[in-house]
């Protein structure tokens, strides 16, 4: 074969894979235009709050099916949810932002009359509403704002600022579909307080495009990653979904409902009923992720601490 019969074949290919890119955005652009939501008209803000419902489904809870949990009042497990469903807002809070300038970064590069970067600037506009909706529902609750620590916020910096291509994507979806599978339980929960239900149910529906989008994404750059490559984005991307899922509740939520924090977080650790959860949360992420060589490796023991695996 020679070099210029080379260079048509991969033109053709790269303009088949645009093609393709251009092609799905346009149809997530359709969906958008479809089933978009402004948190501000949709939820009813001033609506009461319940003194008897849950903060968010109890199943979930880090302490659920401990020994700890069965102790504590009824009104307790109320207050711990309401709080817990605030961190794991605030967690998301945290890497939407992240997520946010990732993709302006990434968006820079390509033409903006495309549909792939206009589909991009919709998430990032859905993005920032998402953001206002989780902040906005925790102060609803009377609830902190719960942030990581500084020494994460500081890692966050690092990570938005070398991460791209794979990785960025890749990352993204280990935040998204555990907070995707929590919400689509905690919208169909008749225990759980309305105003998490509708703020969960404006999320599942607006973030099934963003994760498609990450997907497709992911497995695009991946398809010409050379072996080291591989091996490079593997390693960074469980050291992100690791410090994405063990933060996930602050351990200032135990004292909010009047726990011991030590014991507590005691409690947490050793939770299997949680560790199940978090497996059952991140199970699709991995299997599309293994499906791409994105598991595997070193990275697996990173995986298997914070019980994704």
């Amino acid at each position: 074969m020679t070099l210029a019969h080379t260079n048509r074949i991969d033109t053709v290919h790269g303009d088949a894979e645009d093609d393709g890119r251009q092609g799905s955005a346009r149809r997530l652009l359709a969906s958008s235009a479809r089933r978009s939501y402004d948190p501000t008209l949709e939820i009813d803000w001033d609506a009461p709050i319940p003194d008897d419902k849950y903060g968010m489904t109890p199943e979930w809870s880090s302490l659920y099916g401990t020994e700890l949990w069965d102790r504590m009042t009824e009104q307790q497990r109320i207050t711990l949810t309401k709080h817990e469903a605030a961190s794991i807002a605030g967690a998301g809070i945290w890497f939407e932002m992240i997520l946010m300038q990732m993709l302006v970064r990434d968006l820079y590069q390509h033409d903006p009359a495309t549909p792939y970067v206009q589909f991009g600037l919709t998430e990032i506009a859905d993005e920032c509403r998402h953001s206002i909706m989780f902040a906005r529902s925790a102060q609803r609750f009377g609830v902190p704002s719960y942030r990581p620590a500084r020494w994460l916020r500081t890692s966050g910096r690092l990570f938005k600022a070398v991460a791209s291509g794979a990785l960025a994507f890749g990352g993204t979806l280990f935040a998204e579909e555990i907070l995707d599978m929590m919400q689509r339980d905690f919208m169909r929960d008749d225990r759980v307080q309305p105003l998490t239900r509708t703020v969960s149910h404006i999320h599942v529906l607006e973030e099934s495009r963003h994760i498609r989008y990450a997907r497709e994404e992911t497995a695009r750059r991946m398809r010409t990653a050379t072996r080291s490559q591989r091996a490079w984005v593997r390693m960074h991307l469980a050291v992100s979904a690791y410090l994405i899922v063990t933060n996930l509740v602050n351990e200032r939520v135990y004292a909010a409902a009047g726990l011991d924090v030590a014991e507590a977080k005691a409690a947490a650790r050793a939770n299997t009923h949680y560790h199940d959860k978090l497996r059952f949360g991140t199970r699709r992420t991995v299997e599309f992720l293994d499906g791409v060589g994105l598991i595997g490796g070193p990275s697996t023991l990173l995986l298997r601490r914070a019980h994704i695996l």
